[in-house]
């Protein structure tokens, strides 16, 4: 090779090296022609370098194991400018979120490419247009977001082949027209204050006409109220109205206070998606000494944002995501759409490719079973009303888990210590979506049994199946804990008598009328004994044996309240006398006592011959 080919050979590889340093690939281009179009300054996203060519490393940014771009999370940052069509060469992209900016313009045609896309979140911007008709040929949307925009004209009918849908949230634009009917056969929607035409041979609560509304309300509270039965179809046309808002409505759900009144303190708040590096320095990177408690699930950790916001973060530890981060996401949020004063509520969340984690606000009198067993000498004991407040406060969250969430959530592990009690001691049920977030995706969630001894239910047990019925089991048991103060089991009672478990503990000295030998000494005989018996009767009739004995949430509320307990603890006597004078029939016809061999042989004699 003469040196004059060797330098032009050379020449070609320093090219082709700058080449590689200096001109982003495909997807980094796409990015950062987004920040551009969103007109973002020079502070914001600073580490979406195009001379970098791999954008997998860029903040907001998540990637596949292909190093491909899976999603873009932008919410609430600020942006002013309009959305870049190249975000449509992004076709790995899962999730795109930029909600709660001022984004202004259309949906570019060029979006249709975005082929597995699963969540499309664009609410609260200021977006132009129509929406486009391509949407209902990306086959994989779960979630179609654009509430809170300026879009005009019909609502596509193609949206209505989206077989996998199951959030859209359309209100609070200028849309007309007819609602496509199936869009009302997904799990969650919303098409308040827009110019709709709802039909009215729909049983759903526009059918009425509500969406014949143009006010657009940027503050409130909105409650679905779901019309099953037409009598009362009007009165819940009319609520719907009146609470319509800026906030997302979902079918079949009611938000409100233990008293059945609308409680404007709860609104469904926007989750934040946390970087890891926040939790990492709120929590001291993830210091022992600021664990709070450690469960199936994985460890708590305290800890306190830029804000000075305390707030307690738990790394999920037992998380496979075959599906990736946005199966994860989903889950989180329908979990969240659980509002209520007596469930402990979910600000939001981190991904990274190895790590879960949830972020909640912080407790300061921790949980119910540190007040009852681990407090320090200085605190304050329990007092009697504060038990009762506890009792009532965790039924009615769980009733509303129960029968007013759509689907329902099965907790799965009720006890004190997932319990938690705000500043005014009042109780706040955590972990109650934890059981159907971690098992999503097994395939052997009905042999997952979770929980924690003692409190699982007998019938959960023994086939791995859980129910409703499985946490008023448990629900029972941690009443049992408020009254007696103690652990639902506890080796130690092996010295005294054969009542290992708590449950057994407490039938004994039920039938013995000792009420007062079962109730928490730290207490110093400061109760009121017939609450106290009101409240053991609640507890045994909440851990039948049998599932369907077991009163519903709703009906133990009902007897906490004073209402027809007295009918069914006397039902449950005479099962229970029964029950027991056959188990006693039964030892003593197996009890041979001193001339057991005797007896044995004759009934062995007696047998077939």
């Amino acid at each position: 090779m003469t040196s004059k080919n060797m330098e032009l050979l050379l020449v070609i590889i320093l090219l082709a090296c700058l080449n590689s340093f200096v001109v982003p690939d495909a997807q980094g281009d796409a990015l950062i022609s987004l920040r551009s179009s969103l007109n973002a300054s020079a502070d914001q996203l600073g580490d979406w370098n195009q001379n970098l060519v791999n954008p997998c490393t860029w903040s907001k940014i998540i990637c596949n194991s292909n190093s491909e771009v899976t999603s873009v999370t932008l919410s609430s940052m600020g942006f002013s400018g309009v959305l870049s069509p190249k975000v449509g060469s992004l076709h790995a992209l899962s999730t795109l979120s930029l909600k709660g900016n001022r984004i202004t313009g259309e949906i570019p045609k060029e979006f249709e490419n975005l082929t597995n896309l699963s969540m499309l979140d664009l609410e609260d911007n200021r977006l132009t247009g129509e929406i486009p008709s391509f949407l209902g040929n990306l086959e994989k949307l779960q979630f179609l977001l654009l509430s809170q925009n300026n879009f005009t004209g019909l609502i596509p009918g193609s949206l209505s082949g989206l077989s996998n849908l199951i959030n859209i949230q359309l209100n609070s634009n200028n849309l007309v027209g007819q609602i496509p009917d199936q869009l009302f056969q997904i799990a969650k929607y919303n098409f308040t204050g827009n110019n709709l035409n709802c039909g009215f041979n729909h049983s759903h609560p526009c059918a009425s006409g509500i969406g014949g509304s143009k006010k657009k309300s940027k503050t409130g509270v909105i409650v679905g109220i779901a019309c099953g039965l037409l009598g009362l179809f009007a009165v819940g046309c009319l609520l719907w109205y009146m609470y319509k808002g800026k906030h997302r409505g979902y079918r079949q759900e009611v938000y409100v206070d233990v008293s059945g009144e609308v409680d404007r303190r709860i609104a469904f708040g926007q989750l934040k998606r946390f970087s890891w590096r926040e939790l990492q320095i709120a929590t001291d990177n993830f210091s022992e000494k600021n664990v709070l408690g450690q469960g199936g699930f994985g460890k708590v950790y305290k800890g306190v944002l830029v804000d000075n916001t305390k707030i307690a973060v738990k790394r999920l530890t037992d998380y496979e995501s075959p599906g990736g981060e946005t199966a994860f996401q989903r889950e989180v949020e329908m979990i969240s759409v659980a509002v209520h004063k007596n469930l402990l509520r979910l600000i939001g969340f981190c991904t990274t490719p190895t790590e879960r984690l949830l972020v909640y606000p912080y407790m300061q009198n921790l949980s119910v079973a540190y007040r009852l067993r681990e407090r320090k000498p200085e605190e304050a004991v329990l007092n009697w009303p504060t038990r009762k407040k506890i009792a009532l406060g965790t039924a009615r969250g769980l009733e509303y888990l129960h029968e007013h969430c759509n689907p329902k959530i099965i907790h799965r592990d009720v006890k004190a210590a997932n319990v938690l009690l705000d500043e005014d001691f009042e109780a706040v049920v955590g972990d109650f979506g934890l059981a159907k977030l971690v098992d999503v995706r097994k395939t052997n969630v009905t042999t997952q049994v979770r929980g924690t001894m003692g409190h699982i239910a007998p019938e959960y047990l023994s086939t791995g199946k859980s129910s409703e019925r499985t946490d008023v089991f448990g629900y029972g048991i941690m009443l049992l804990e408020i009254v007696t103060g103690q652990r639902a089991i506890d080796f130690s009672r092996l010295e005294e008598e054969d009542d290992v478990l708590l449950l057994d503990h407490v039938k004994k000295l039920e039938r013995e009328k000792r009420l007062d030998a079962i109730v928490d000494r730290n207490l110093q005989r400061n109760y009121v004994i017939q609450e106290v018996e009101m409240m053991i009767q609640v507890a045994l009739l909440c851990t039948q044996g049998s599932p369907e004995d077991r009163p519903a949430m709703s009906e133990v509320v009902r007897m906490l309240e004073g209402e027809g307990l007295a009918e069914r603890w006397e039902e449950w006597q005479n099962v229970e006398v029964t029950r027991r004078q056959e188990y006693e029939r039964l030892q003593r016809r197996f009890d041979w006592g001193e001339d057991s061999i005797h007896n044995q042989n004759a009934i062995e004699l007696s047998g077939g011959r």
